[in-house]
């Protein structure tokens, strides 16, 4: 037998105790109230109509099922987006809470044999963008809490796509070393070194670079880094000899954004990884926790500023194109201090 409920408001009140004891106490779901009723939010109330589970009055009269959804998008922001992504995960057996006014959507304090941990998911429609400084932020406060932290994505069909939001401690098994000092030619996208012993010696160490002849190419940051530590000096096509400084300024012109780069592929190198180009997988940076001929690269990696904001489409498509290869999906959100990785792995509930 269905359970029953008067509209007032924006909520909806059961009083029969039976119904709210099946509501409430198996289900959790609503509140109770001071006089000792049960008040269910639109969110929920349209929820249970739907599930045939739920009778709602107004006035003496039913309320129908498009009644309570247009009662429900004129006073709920984003309705649609909110409650497709609660309808899926009550469906698969999340007792999860709205927070209206709140960027964490949902929350599941009880823990269940599906999250034994507290579980917090933000609801966003596709047409959304991800904000790097929202995430960093709602995920530091996930963790000091112990919890999970989800994103729900719903697309313009309905469908719900998920991703695990966690902080990630990115650590390799490579530890730095000193090299020959060297020279390389500077060119439009690349830097050549020729000299054979310290080339195979780049290359056979930490994978540095890519044969080229009996030498070695390096990328840009690659080049800068070995620049930095003082084992690289760069000369220019017409014989010129950089000093690091200049080395920097002519490297910077060739591409802009190659402070925030070497910045995130040093530290990486500091962590123990061996870091090569992701351009093939679309991504800034392939990272390895072990030497290359043992494993493949566990990580792609995108380097993006503290204040960076993208479409879900496209955050969506690097996602799924990471899982596809077998890699994690990584950003470095890099700050003018710090450098914070945050994983966005695809999951199902």
């Amino acid at each position: 037998m269905d359970a029953t409920g008067e509209l007032v408001g924006s909520n909806v009140i059961v009083h029969k105790p039976r119904d709210i004891g099946r509501l409430y106490d198996k289900s959790h779901f609503g509140h109770r109230t001071r006089s000792g009723d049960l008040a269910l939010n639109l969110l929920e109330a349209v929820f249970l109509t739907d599930e045939e589970k739920l009778n709602v009055y107004h006035k003496r009269s039913q309320a129908t099922f498009t009644d309570l959804v247009s009662q429900a998008a004129l006073t709920i922001p984003d309705f649609e987006t909110v409650f497709l992504a609660y309808k899926d995960l009550r469906t698969r057996g999340y007792a999860v809470h709205w927070n209206p006014d709140s960027p964490i959507t949902f929350t599941q304090t009880r823990p269940t044999p599906q999250s034994p941990v507290p579980l917090s998911v933000s609801a966003f429609s596709e047409r959304d963008s991800l904000d790097i400084a929202q995430t960093l932020a709602l995920s530091k406060t996930i963790a000091r809490g112990k919890g999970r932290l989800w994103y729900a994505l719903v697309d313009e069909e309905g469908d719900v796509t998920y991703y695990d939001i966690t902080f990630a401690d990115l650590h390799g098994e490579i530890p730095p070393h000193s090299y020959l000092h060297t020279t390389g030619l500077l060119l439009k996208d690349r830097l050549l070194i020729f000299d054979p012993k310290a080339a195979k010696e780049l290359l056979d160490t930490e994978f540095f670079g890519k044969p080229f002849g009996t030498g070695l190419q390096l990328s840009l940051v690659e080049a800068l880094h070995l620049v930095s530590r003082g084992t690289l000096r760069i000369t220019t096509p017409d014989h010129e000899q950089l000093t690091e400084k200049q080395s920097e300024k002519a490297i910077t012109l060739l591409q802009p954004d190659i402070d925030r780069r070497l910045r995130v592929y040093q530290d990486l190198k500091h962590r123990g990884l061996l870091v090569k180009t992701g351009f093939k997988f679309g991504a800034d940076f392939r990272a390895y926790t072990t030497q290359p001929d043992t494993a493949h690269a566990e990580y792609l990696i995108h380097v993006v500023t503290d204040t960076f904001t993208s479409v879900w489409a496209e955050t969506s498509r690097a996602v799924r194109l990471a899982h596809t290869v077998n890699k994690e999906f990584i950003f470095a959100a890099a700050s003018k201090k710090t450098i914070e990785y945050i994983r966005l792995g695809r999951l199902r509930p």
